[in-house]
């Protein structure tokens, strides 16, 4: 049964249709939160989600990654304390869109609310998931209602709009899923480590990383980082490093019409032999026949990537 009073639901239905009339991923007035919208039902599709939360109003989402289906709809959330590849479905028609919006996580703020929260939230379990998801509860309803009325006024998105997403913020911390974003900020526990090397590859995936790099910068051996890296992504680190650059290669076709050769060169293929292979391996398709696909599909806009 879900915690969100009816005439609450009602009103962000409303308010996210008029803040994202088009299909695809429309960009807040307030930097880091994007809308989500699409009134059709779409397949299963690799995409690579940053750090962030997720929160889905109408319709339902679904997400699989290492073997486990993750659910977020209107009573579930999803957050990913690292940034992940996996693959999504999407449940929505005409007549109920699907409607959400993703918040970027902001490591900063993050790192400021778990030291203010001392030991109340308890030790981190021996075990942390990247991803999950959660019920919604009434006080995170609450303050995501107030954030879209926030975002209806540009005045308001300004002045009021990072207080909300901070509040917000606060509530994963302190719920069931708030483990996983402190471990990800932990100097010295092993998810903290492996997540720090995870945005080592977001932003610099075209420079030439290798495994015996990417453990010295975890301060482990690469037999233990290939296991706690592993652990964290269900994934090697040499295919998650691929996995990274196809999708950025991907987005680089879709939203600023690159070949396909200028793409593969710009995150770091050699080969284009080798990246339309790789490429057609991952998403199914060649990436003339993928980026045809997704133009078709949705209209793209900058957000989280294809699928959030």
């Amino acid at each position: 049964m879900s915690v969100v009073p009816e005439a609450s639901h009602r009103r962000m239905v409303e308010l996210l249709k008029r803040l994202a009339p088009e299909e695809g991923y429309t960009q807040s007035g307030l930097d880091g939160v994007t809308f989500m919208r699409s009134n059709r039902a779409l397949p299963s599709t690799p995409a690579l989600y940053e750090p962030s939360i997720v929160i889905v109003i109408q319709g339902r989402k679904t997400g699989l990654h290492g073997g486990k289906l993750y659910v977020y709809d209107a009573q579930h959330y999803l957050v990913l304390s690292v940034p992940l590849p996996f693959t999504i479905e999407t449940e929505a028609s005409e007549q109920e869109p699907m409607l959400g919006l993703a918040l970027r996580i902001d490591q900063p703020v993050v790192a400021e609310l778990a030291m203010g929260l001392d030991d109340s939230a308890g030790s981190l379990p021996s075990e942390l998931e990247p991803l999950c998801s959660t019920p919604v509860d009434a006080k995170l309803a609450d303050a995501t209602l107030r954030l879209l009325e926030a975002l209806s006024s540009a005045e308001e998105a300004r002045l009021l709009g990072p207080s909300i997403m901070r509040e917000i913020v606060f509530r994963v911390l302190v719920g069931e899923q708030g483990a996983g974003l402190r471990a990800s900020l932990a100097q010295g526990g092993h998810f903290g480590r492996i997540a720090r090397v995870l945005q080592r590859i977001h932003g610099d995936y075209q420079a030439d990383l290798d495994v015996p790099t990417l453990a010295d910068m975890a301060s482990m051996s690469v037999p233990a980082f290939h296991v706690h890296f592993k652990a964290v992504t269900s994934s090697s680190p040499l295919q998650y490093l691929k996995a990274v650059r196809l999708h950025q290669a991907r987005l680089l076709m879709i939203r600023e019409g690159a070949s396909a050769l200028s793409a593969s060169q710009w995150v770091g293929y050699e080969s284009p032999s080798q990246f339309s292979r790789e490429f057609k391996r991952l998403f199914g398709r060649s990436p003339v026949h993928e980026t045809r696909h997704l133009k078709a599909l949705l209209s793209m806009a900058p957000a989280v990537d294809v699928a959030s």
